[in-house]
């Protein structure tokens, strides 16, 4: 079993690892707010974007260093660790000086320069599959920051595309077993991403947690109707409330199942 400790938190020694928090960081105090209610939950990292890709030059970009401020302070508040995404070699040493965790998001899993960059950083690193990637590719994309001496490296299954089109992308949950016998790397699952609908992250929360995923990431919005981006696969509070209590019984209970000596069964002479 392969498990990185970030500060005093590990991920992957068979503990369940939840990061929440919104899609963009949109300001302030909303992210504040959305910290202590997801570290309430059980949550254990503060996820959200200060840089965003998006299809559309013309959608919200994120707020840049200033939301990266906004979310070292919720984090440090709340006592969460951190993750946001980092788009650019440029802006490798400002991101890693605000966020535990340098996310390379999914449309820069090829970006082999960045990767580099970011391994020879030193930082944790989390890395979503690439939306057209086989698991090979994925793997490879991986071994960009084990080569360079980074092995604080956790794998995140986001969705693939396929021809699918009632979610967004079709969450691979394969790859996480798959991964598990072919990596010593912690593998977690964004059904949100994955699946692009909120009333479906619940259920594939649960496939994930069975598949035996190391994690979860969620995104978390007070109101995720007036969320500036990605509301549609958003839980709110009481929808993320009512997830940890599911996936935290269902993750007991398999440990328990996969932990409890079996019966000794005796030969009749």
């Amino acid at each position: 079993m392969g498990s990185i400790t970030i500060r005093n938190h590990t991920i992957g020694d068979g503990s369940l690892t939840i990061i929440a928090g919104p899609c963009s960081i949109e300001n302030r105090e909303q992210l504040l707010e959305i910290a202590h209610s997801v570290k309430e939950s059980g949550a254990a990292i503060l996820r959200g974007g200060a840089f965003k890709p998006r299809t559309s030059p013309y959608s919200f970009q994120g707020l840049g260093e200033e939301g990266l401020q906004y979310m070292k302070e919720a984090g440090q508040a709340a006592g969460l660790l951190t993750v946001t995404e980092v788009m650019d070699s440029s802006d490798i040493d400002l991101v890693a000086s605000y966020a535990d965790i340098l996310q390379i998001g999914s449309r820069n899993m090829d970006n082999f320069s960045l990767l580099k960059k970011v391994g020879q950083k030193g930082h944790p690193v989390m890395l979503k599959r690439g939306y057209m990637s086989t698991i090979e590719e994925f793997l490879l994309a991986a071994e960009y920051f084990l080569k360079e001496g980074d092995n604080n490296v956790i794998l995140c299954e986001r969705g693939i595309r396929t021809f699918e089109k009632f979610t967004r992308n079709t969450l691979d949950l394969s790859a996480v077993p798959i991964i598990k016998k072919m990596s010593n790397l912690p593998v977690i699952v964004d059904p949100s991403h994955g699946t692009g609908r909120a009333d479906i992250v619940l259920p594939m929360s649960k496939a994930a947690v069975a598949a035996g995923a190391d994690g979860l990431m969620i995104e978390v919005h007070p109101n995720p109707k007036k969320a500036i981006s990605d509301g549609q696969q958003t839980l709110d509070y009481n929808a993320f409330r009512e997830l940890m209590q599911e996936i935290t019984e269902l993750h007991a209970f398999l440990n328990h199942r996969l932990t409890a000596p079996q019966a000794v069964k005796f030969k009749v002479l």
